[in-house]
Parts: C-alpha cells; structure tokens; sequence
C-alpha cells in the first residue's frame, strides 16, 4: 500500500476514534448521573419505548462505531473521505445527545428525545463532513493509469459530414429489486422510529432506483448516461475529451468494488452487470466504463466521431512506422 492510500484510511479511521473517544469519555464522566437501565429507542412523538442496561448500551454504541469505522477505512475513496467524516459525526453526536436525555433520571421511561435533537445530530455531521473535505486536499490524487486504445479498435465509416448516433437501455434486477426494498422501508421506519430516520432508506432508494435502469447514448456530443425515466441526473464524457473507445468484459466485484456508479483510482462507470462494457479514454488517460449491449457499435461510432474531431491517435503510416502491429500509436501532445 503507497504513502497516499495510508494516508487516506488513516484520515477515514480518525473520526470514528475520536467519536468513540468522546462517547468513552462522557460514559466515564456522566456514569453517576446515568440510571441502570438507559431509554435507547424513542418513538415519533419523542418517549422512550425501549431500554438497555448502560453496559449494553456502552458496548452497542462502541461496536456500531468501530464497526462503520472499518468499512469505511477499507473500502474509502479520496473523493468519498467527507462521507466517512459526516457517517461519524452524525452517529457520535446521535449516541451523545441520547446518553445526554438520560442524565439525572431515576426512571429511564422519563427519557425524551425530541425531533430537534436529530436536527442537532445532522448538524453535527456537516460540520464533520466539512472537515472531511477540507482534509482531503492532504491526500494527493492518484495517478491515473493509462489505458491505450488498441490499434484494431472497433471503428465506423462514416461519410464527411454524416451524422450518426446509437443508443441503448440497460438496467439491472437485482438493483430495482434492492431500491424497491428501500423505498418499501423508508415508509416502514416512520412507524417504528422518528420519520428522519426515514431519509436513510428513501435516499438509498432514489439513487438505487435512478441506477437500476439507464440510457446510455453515443453521438456527436459524446457519451452521455442517464436514468432510463428521467433525464437528470446525468453523467456525460464530451467528445473532445476522448481519445478512444474500446469494449472489454467487467467483473463488478473484483474490478470496481461492488455495483452502481463506481470510482476507484483511473477510472469510473456504471457498473449494472457482469460482462461485456464500453470503455472510453478521457485525454487525462483515466477510462469510463459503462456495462452495456452492443458495446461495440458505440466504441465504433465513437472512434470514428473522435478520428473526425482530430483527439484520437495519430494512426499514419509516418507515426505507425515501426511499432509492434496491433500496439497503439504514440500519443500526440
């Protein structure tokens, strides 16, 4: 692992430590004010309908923090380290203020936690997750890694001036069926806990459902991404940013760490599927990948549009002389 990846999941870790921290600290200073038994669940109108002993909750509230912690340090992402920032803050100042609405009671049922202490527990996590972005500027961006465009790269004739465009819908069940669940969920929660707590599950279930099905389209403006209902939010890669379009088969898991719109370091996609995607290689040489039937028409249409524009690479017999056959040209700057 380099110095930066280090960095990245030390600077992940550190909240959740200092979360727990906090929280050991003021079980240690408020352990005499607290009773046995603490109120640990609240209904919508703020009482507490559910308890456990200050041991328990001690070791519940510990787990939950470490437990978000380690999945945050393995699977962090530079531009995902204010997430990891915002996840602590929120749930440290969530189990403080809960621990805090128990100080003084002889009776736990006598607990209250009011709306407006999640609206303090959220705000507690934008200031974390503040601070989270501010210190992703001392984690350097990885270099992105090349990835050539194979001379045989698929390519269409197209006539001077001809226009053309392709585009396809893809989608993925298992991901329609998981944001349905959530969807189902967020209207589930507001009967068992206070309804913000609904805003988790219906957040997962928009994006999931937006992701489960898209439309993907390559013309003269380039490769654009969007849900297959709506036509925002959208991800698009200008056709003078490429250079090259090309296909190749994708293992979700493997290469990209899961399902969805994926970054990892060189590279990003909507990864719908195992199988066959389309990749384009932006000038900054980092790759966009995008699982999808007929890859091969698009990554054609796409070269050739490129080729047309000037982006590609120099494929002349002066600039091919002497290379490997089936090597890429050298890249023009």
């Amino acid at each position: 692992m380099n110095r930066a990846a280090t960095r990245l999941r030390l600077l992940a870790a550190l909240p959740f430590l200092l979360a727990l921290a906090v929280g050991l600290l003021l079980f240690a200073l408020w352990r005499d004010r607290l009773p046995d038994r603490l109120a640990t669940h609240f209904g919508t109108d703020g009482r507490a309908d559910g308890f456990t002993a200050a041991g328990g909750y001690l070791a519940v509230g510990s787990a939950l923090l470490i437990a978000l912690g380690v999945g945050w340090t393995l699977f962090v992402r530079r531009r995902a380290l204010w997430g990891a920032w915002a996840t602590a803050g929120f749930t440290g100042g969530l189990l403080a203020l809960q621990l805090r609405g128990n100080l003084d009671l002889t009776d736990p049922a006598e607990a209250r936690l009011p709306l407006a202490v999640l609206t303090v527990a959220l705000a507690v996590g934008a200031l974390a997750a503040g601070a989270g972005w501010a210190l992703t500027r001392l984690v350097p961006e990885e270099p992105a890694r090349e990835v050539p465009v194979p001379a045989d790269a698929p390519r269409l004739d197209l006539a001077a001036g001809e226009l053309a465009g392709w585009a396809r819908t893809t989608g993925s069940l298992p991901m329609s069926l998981l944001g349905a669940a959530f969807l189902l969920a967020a209207l589930v929660v507001p009967f068992l806990a206070p309804w913000p707590y609904a805003l988790i599950p219906l957040a997962v279930g928009l994006s999931g459902a937006a992701l489960s099905r898209v439309r993907v389209t390559a013309d003269r403006r380039g490769l654009t991404v969007r849900p297959a209902l709506a036509t925002r939010p959208r991800l698009r890669v200008p056709l003078d940013d490429i250079t090259g379009a090309t296909t190749r088969d994708v293992a979700p898991a493997g290469e990209f760490g899961g399902w969805g719109y994926r970054v990892r370091p060189g590279a990003s996609g909507v990864i719908l599927r195992s199988g066959p995607a389309l990749a384009v290689r932006r000038r900054d040489g980092r790759e966009f990948v995008v699982t999808v039937d007929d890859a091969t028409t698009a990554a054609g249409l796409l070269n050739a549009l490129v080729e047309r524009t000037g982006n590609g690479p120099d494929t002349s017999p002066d600039a091919t002389a002497g290379q490997t056959p089936g090597r890429p040209a050298p890249r023009k700057d």
